[in-house]
């Protein structure tokens, strides 16, 4: 695979007040960088798309509705920015902020006020690892297409549920944390599940106890309680309004069929 120039590096500043940027902007365009900025972070998910940056340096603390967190969520559910690496560029340097950025994939965390050389530095490691994981192919890839921004929230927020199950938070920290509000959600949900966000929620519920009957041996109280329901009554209750069965008769007919699979 052929070394990279500074030409070919495409980076996207995502930050509501870029003057404080102004002496890392100017380095990164003397070292012959494009760079693209975009100060509205509601506008960041379907311009980066467009865009397609090899990098995006990207801000917490934004004024409006959508975060940098909620921006990095949805980065990450778009097929076309999944893959691009995130720097975040802060002045949130709480431990949690940082932990939070490195676990929803940002690849580094810096802290301002930083040295313009070190972040181009990182930039330049950075690119480098991404492209040196990418596939080689001989054959031309086709490029991932850009998503509507209403299926990445849904993404995003069906991720956030499944990831918080036992207790996921309420419809409006639900919206906050993926960059929109609860009406907004509420009507995304409807439009492409044909169900409400609560129902969603009941659902998937259901459907991971199921796996958790048939692909372990933990006890039907422990899975209730994984799945966020407050006791194995409520759980078997509704587990047999949704399937005919008990919790104990499902896992029992399963497992017999993957006895019988198995002879």
């Amino acid at each position: 695979m052929s070394h990279s120039t500074a030409r070919d590096i495409h980076v996207l500043i995502i930050d509501d007040h870029p003057e404080a940027l102004k002496p890392l902007s100017s380095l990164i365009q003397s070292a012959g960088m494009r760079l693209s900025l975009i100060t509205d972070p509601r506008q960041a998910v379907p311009r980066a798309q467009v865009l397609r940056p090899d990098l995006i340096l990207l801000d917490v603390h934004m004024l409006s509705q959508m975060d940098g967190f909620a921006v990095c969520r949805l980065l990450q559910e778009a097929p076309v920015t999944r893959q691009v690496p995130i720097i975040f560029l802060t002045s949130a340097s709480a431990v949690e902020d940082r932990l939070q950025g490195l676990t929803l994939g940002g690849v580094d965390y810096v802290i301002k006020p930083f040295a313009p050389e070190e972040v181009l530095a990182r930039i330049r490691v950075h690119v480098q690892l991404a492209r040196r994981d990418m596939p080689e192919s001989n054959q031309p890839e086709a490029l991932p297409a850009e998503q509507s921004p209403d299926l990445i929230i849904l993404h995003a927020a069906m991720r956030l549920i499944a990831q918080q199950l036992d207790e996921p938070p309420a419809l409006p920290e639900i919206a906050r944390l993926v960059g929109t509000h609860d009406k907004k959600l509420s009507t995304i949900f409807r439009q492409h599940l044909g169900m409400t966000v609560f129902a969603f929620i009941r659902e998937e519920r259901l459907r991971k106890s199921q796996q958790l009957l048939i692909e372990s041996h933990l006890s039907i109280q422990d899975i209730a309680h994984l799945v966020g329901f407050r006791s194995a009554a409520n759980f078997a209750t509704a587990f047999r309004e949704r399937t005919g069965m008990t919790p104990s008769a499902f896992r029992n007919q399963a497992q017999g069929e993957s006895v019988d699979a198995q002879e």
